[in-house]
C-alpha cells in the first residue's frame, strides 16, 4: 500500500480528516490559537529580553564614554587614544557641558548634558533620529526621545537658563541614544556658547573595545585611557554595563509573564490535540477494525491516525503563523516605543522553530491514542465497535436519579463517568482556561494598580508653578505678545490657593540634586511641604513622610545603601547637611535614579515650586484652575488643570498581551469541550432517539446535553481558581524582583472575593459555551433519523 497521496492509507487519511469535520476544525482552530499566541509571546520575549543590545548593537554603542579636560589633554591626543590596543572604534571629540533650561512659564528643567555633534552619524553612538531634523545652526537642538511628550516636540522652545540674557533654544529633532551620552545636542559652536564658569566645556569620546563585557575589562580599559593622557585629564567615565542594567530592569519584568501564558498555552494545546484524537480512535473501533481485517498493519494504522491529527494541525499551524506576525506587529510598535530601540520585527527563527515546535508537540499527543489504535485486535475491535456499551458508570445514574432535578438533568449528570478518560481531559481543558482568566483578571488588576503608583504627584486636580527652581513640571507657553513673569513667593503663592473656593487641600513640592553619604553622585531629592499624604507613594513597609526629619526611599536604595528602614542617613542639600531616619520603602518605579523623599522643613533654603491641589467634591477642575490663574498669574505663577495621568506603555502592552493570550486559551478551552461533547452526542444518538420517542422535548434534550459539561465546568473552576489565584501570587514577586523592586500589597492583594466567585462561574460558562453547538444539533435532530443510526 502506498504511504501517503492515492494509496490505500492516503485515502483513509482524507476520508477520517473529511468526515470528522467537527474534530478536524477543533484541532486546526486550537493549533491556530496556540502557534498564534506563541509567536506573538516569543517575538515579545526576543524584544524585551535584551532591549538595549538590540539598539546597542544597531547603533554601535559606545562602551566607555569618557569626559576630558580640553585645557590638559589636547584634540591630537584625544584622537591619539583611538589608537590604543583593544579600541576598535572611536568618535570624538566633542565638546560638552551641562545647562539648566528653563521652560516656558519659568519652570525648570534638570541639569541636562549637551553635546556638540555636527550629525547624528558615526562609527560609535550612531544615533537614531526618530523625528524632525539635527541642528544645523545656533539657537537649534536635538532632544533625547525619552523627554517627548504632548509639548516637547520639534517647535518646542526653552531658554537656556534662568538668566535674563539666556538665548532661546528651539527643539527640532528628537533622538535615541542607547548609549545615553548626552540628553541634548548642538552644533559644537552652540555648545561653547552656552559653557559658563560653573560649567565649562569638557571634550566627550566615545569607545569602543574588544573586551568590554565585565566590570573588571571596564576597569582596565579604563585605565588604558587614563594611562595615554597627562595626569589629570581625564575626568571621568561612564560604562555601558550601568546603561544596560537600567535598561534591562524593566524588560526583564515581563518574562515571568509570557513564561507564565506559554507553558499555559502548550499544556493546552497538548490536552486538545491528545483528546481529539483519543476520542477519534474509541469513537472509530468498529472502522479500526475492518481496517484491520482488510490488510492495513498496526503500523499504517498509527501513522494514519496520526495524519489525521498533523493535517489540520498544519493548516492551523500556517495560518497561527501569519496570525502571530499580523498582532505582534503594533505590540513590537508599542515595544520599540518603550525601549527606544531599532525599527523590531518578529525574528525569523520564531516563525521557524514555533511551528516546528508544535507539529512536534501535536504529534506527540496525537501518538499515544494511535499507538493503543495500532494494538487493537481485529476481532476485538470488530465486536466492541457494534456492540453497545453497557454496566459503565450505572452507579452514578442511580445515584443522579434521586436528586430532586428533572430526570433529562439527571441523565447528564452522569453521562460524564461512562467515559472517564474524556471527561478527565474536557476538565483538564475547562481548568486551564479558568487558570488563565483568573490569573489575567489578577495581572490587569495588579497592572493597572502599578500605573496607579506611578507619579502619584499627577493625580491631583491642579498643580500651580511657582516658578521656583527645579519646580518639576513646566509650565504652558504664555500667550503670544506677553512677557515671562519673575518667580512667584511661594507664601503668597499658597496663600491665594487656600483662600480660593473649592480648595479640598494642597501641598507643597520641590526637587533638589541632594549628596546622600554612602551614594557617590547627586542623587534627587523630592521635598514636600505641608500634608502631602494624597500625593504619596504606595509603601512596601512602614509609612509615608508626616513630620521633619522622617525620610522615605525606595527598594532600589535600601539594597545599595544596606540600609532598612529605620536606620538613618546624611543627606546635603548645597551646605545643609541633616541626618533623617528612614521612615517608609516606597515602591517607586521611577528607573535607575535614587529618589529620597522628605520634608521641606529639614532643608530651610528650598522653597516650594510647584503647589498640587486637591478639590472639594463637584468643583470643575478647568473652571477652578481658570479662576485660580487669574489670580496667580500677576504674582509670576501659573495654574494648569492636570488631565488624567495615563499608564505606561509597557503596563498597556502587558495588558494588551493578557487578554490576547487569555483569550486564545479560553477559546481553545471551549473548543476542547465542543469536541468531546460533539463526540458523546453522537456515541448516544440511538439513546437519544429512544428518549425522544418516549416524549423527550428539544428543550429536554438541550438540558440534557448541557447538563453532562456543568458537573465538569464547576469542577474545572473549583481548581482553576485557586491555581490561578497561587499563579498570580508566584510571577507577580518574580516579575517586581526582575524589575529591581518588592511589590505593596495594593498590587499583589487585588482580587475581591465577589471577582473568586465570579471566576469560579467562568469555568461552567466555558463549558456550556462550548456545549450548545451540539445541544441544538442534537435537538434538531429527528428521532427517526436518531433511531436509525448506531
Amino acid at each position: 500500500m502506498s504511504r501517503f497521496g492515492t494509496g490505500a492509507l492516503g485515502r483513509v487519511v482524507r476520508s477520517g480528516v473529511g468526515r470528522r469535520r467537527v474534530q478536524t476544525l477543533v484541532i486546526a482552530v486550537a493549533t491556530m490559537m496556540a502557534v498564534a499566541s506563541a509567536v506573538v509571546a516569543g517575538s515579545l520575549m526576543v524584544a524585551t529580553s535584551a532591549p538595549f543590545d538590540h539598539a546597542f548593537a544597531e547603533q554601535r554603542g559606545a562602551h566607555i564614554t569618557a569626559q576630558f579636560d580640553p585645557a590638559k589633554a589636547s584634540t591630537a591626543q584625544l584622537k591619539d587614544t583611538g589608537q590604543l590596543d583593544g579600541v576598535t572604534a572611536n568618535a570624538g571629540p566633542f565638546p560638552s557641558t551641562t545647562i539648566h533650561p528653563t521652560g516656558p512659564g519659568g519652570g525648570h528643567f534638570p541639569a541636562l548634558t549637551l553635546v556638540g555633534r555636527s550629525d547624528p552619524h558615526g562609527d560609535v553612538d550612531d544615533l537614531d533620529l526618530k523625528s524632525g531634523r539635527w541642528a544645523a545652526k545656533p539657537g537649534e537642538i536635538v532632544v533625547s526621545a525619552s523627554f517627548a511628550g504632548p509639548d516637547i516636540k520639534p517647535g518646542f522652545t526653552m531658554k537656556a537658563s534662568d538668566a535674563v540674557d539666556s538665548p532661546t533654544l528651539t527643539v527640532v529633532g528628537l533622538a535615541v541614544s542607547a548609549s545615553k551620552t548626552a540628553d541634548v545636542w548642538a552644533t559644537p559652536g552652540q555648545v561653547s556658547a552656552l559653557a559658563s564658569e560653573d560649567s565649562p566645556v569638557t571634550s566627550q569620546m566615545l569607545y569602543r573595545f574588544d573586551s568590554a563585557g565585565t566590570k573588571e575589562q571596564i576597569t582596565a580599559d579604563r585605565k588604558k585611557l587614563a594611562a595615554a593622557v597627562p595626569a589629570e585629564a581625564l575626568l571621568g567615565t561612564e560604562s555601558w554595563l550601568d546603561t544596560k542594567r537600567a535598561a534591562d530592569q524593566g524588560a526583564a519584568a515581563t518574562v515571568p509573564f509570557l513564561i507564565a501564558f506559554g507553558v499555559l498555552g502548550i499544556v493546552m494545546s497538548v490536552i486538545i490535540v491528545g483528546s481529539v484524537v483519543s476520542g477519534a480512535v474509541g469513537t472509530s473501533l468498529r472502522r479500526i477494525g475492518i481496517l484491520k481485517a482488510i490488510g492495513f498493519t498496526p503500523r499504517e494504522v498509527v501513522r494514519a491516525y496520526v495524519a489525521q491529527a498533523l493535517i489540520p494541525a498544519g493548516v492551523g499551524i500556517a495560518l497561527g503563523v501569519v496570525m502571530g506576525n499580523l498582532l505582534a506587529v503594533p505590540l513590537l510598535e508599542d515595544t520599540e516605543s518603550v525601549y527606544g530601540t531599532v525599527s523590531l520585527s518578529v525574528a525569523w527563527w520564531v516563525d521557524l522553530v514555533v511551528p516546528a515546535a508544535a507539529l512536534l508537540i501535536v504529534g506527540i499527543a496525537a501518538l499515544a491514542p494511535a499507538l493503543r489504535a495500532g494494538r487493537l485486535r481485529t476481532v476485538e475491535a470488530i465486536a466492541v465497535g457494534r456492540a453497545p456499551r453497557t454496566g459503565r458508570g450505572q452507579w452514578a445514574h442511580r445515584a443522579a436519579g434521586r436528586l430532586p432535578l428533572p430526570r433529562a438533568v439527571t441523565y447528564g449528570l452522569a453521562s460524564p463517568v461512562a467515559h472517564p478518560v474524556r471527561t478527565a481531559a474536557m476538565l483538564l481543558a475547562v481548568a486551564f482556561g479558568t487558570v488563565a482568566a483568573t490569573f489575567a483578571v489578577g495581572l490587569t488588576a495588579s497592572l493597572n494598580a502599578v500605573g496607579d503608583a506611578q507619579d502619584p504627584e499627577d493625580h491631583a486636580a491642579v498643580t500651580v508653578i511657582s516658578g521656583q527652581p527645579n519646580a518639576g513640571p513646566v509650565g504652558p507657553r504664555p500667550a503670544e505678545g506677553e512677557a515671562e513673569t519673575p518667580a512667584a513667593d511661594p507664601a503668597r503663592v499658597r496663600a491665594v490657593i487656600e483662600a480660593q473656593a473649592g480648595t479640598a487641600s494642597c501641598y507643597g513640592k520641590t526637587q533638589e540634586e541632594v549628596t546622600v553619604a554612602g551614594l557617590s553622585g547627586p542623587s534627587r531629592a523630592s521635598l514636600y511641604q505641608g500634608d502631602s499624604r494624597p500625593g504619596s507613594y504606595e509603601m512596601i513597609s512602614g509609612h509615608w513622610i508626616t513630620g521633619a526629619g522622617q525620610v522615605v526611599v525606595s527598594s532600589r536604595f535600601l539594597e545599595k545603601t544596606g540600609t532598612k528602614v529605620g536606620d538613618t542617613v546624611r543627606v546635603t542639600l548645597r551646605k545643609h547637611t541633616e541626618t533623617l531616619r528612614i521612615v517608609g520603602e516606597a515602591f517607586d518605579t521611577s528607573g535607575g535614579e535614587l529618589e529620597i523623599h522628605a520634608d521641606l522643613a529639614d532643608f530651610p533654603a528650598a522653597k516650594p515650586g510647584a503647589f498640587l491641589i486637591d478639590l472639594k467634591p463637584g468643583v470643575s477642575a478647568a473652571e477652578y484652575a481658570d479662576q485660580l490663574a487669574a489670580k496667580v498669574r500677576p504674582l509670576g505663577g501659573d495654574v494648569m488643570a492636570n488631565s488624567s495621568s495615563e499608564q505606561e506603555n509597557m503596563i498597556l502592552i502587558l495588558n494588551a498581551m493578557a487578554a490576547l493570550l487569555t483569550l486564545m486559551l479560553v477559546s481553545v478551552a471551549g473548543l476542547g469541550v465542543l469536541n468531546s461533547v460533539v463526540l458523546d452526542t453522537r456515541e448516544r444518538v440511538h439513546d437519544l432517539g429512544v428518549c425522544k420517542a418516549l416524549g423527550m422535548s428539544p428543550r429536554q434534550t438541550v438540558s440534557l446535553v448541557l447538563a453532562s459539561v456543568a458537573g465538569i465546568g464547576v469542577l474545572g473552576g473549583l481548581v482553576g481558581v485557586p491555581a490561578g489565584f497561587a499563579l498570580h501570587g508566584f510571577v507577580l514577586p518574580v516579575m517586581g524582583h526582575a524589575a529591581g523592586t518588592d511589590l505593596p500589597p495594593s498590587v499583589l492583594e487585588v482580587y475581591e472575593t465577589e471577582q473568586l466567585v465570579l471566576l469560579g462561574l467562568a469555568g461552567i460558562a466555558i463549558a456550556l459555551l462550548g456545549a450548545l453547538l451540539p445541544a441544538g444539533w442534537a435537538a434538531r435532530t429527528r428521532t427517526a433519523t436518531a433511531l436509525r443510526t448506531e
